[in-house]
């Protein structure tokens, strides 16, 4: 399951940095599948729908740092947790429960975010 941001979020930013998958942004941010990860061509979305790489979208939330969940990997592959919850000061980093998905499916983003 991808890890979503509550607005709980105090917007400190201690999460972003974090992140090995450059699935987290700013409020109000736009964000591109090629950010921080190697991926230059079409992208297929979690809605189905085909991207560019480098095409900026929409941000997620306009008040709050957000997750990207098609860039989210829970940190599968890369760390023990994510590491966005294990900084967060107010523990506003939570999983997403409209998003469930098993460890095959986290590494297997992993694997196609960073070829």
């Amino acid at each position: 399951m991808a890890i979503m941001i509550t607005d709980d979020c105090i917007n400190c930013g201690a999460c972003e940095p974090e992140c090995p998958n450059n699935a987290i942004y700013e409020g109000g941010v736009e964000w591109a599948i090629s950010d921080g990860t190697s991926i230059t061509d079409d992208y297929v979305l979690e809605d189905g729908s085909t991207v560019d790489a480098s095409d900026k979208q929409n941000p997620v939330s306009d008040e709050f740092y957000y997750i990207v969940p098609d860039k989210c990997t829970e940190c599968v592959g890369f760390h023990e947790e994510p590491q966005c919850a294990a900084v967060c000061p107010v523990d506003c980093c939570v999983p997403d429960p409209e998003r469930e998905e098993d460890e095959a499916v986290l590494l297997g983003r992993k694997e196609r975010l960073h070829l």
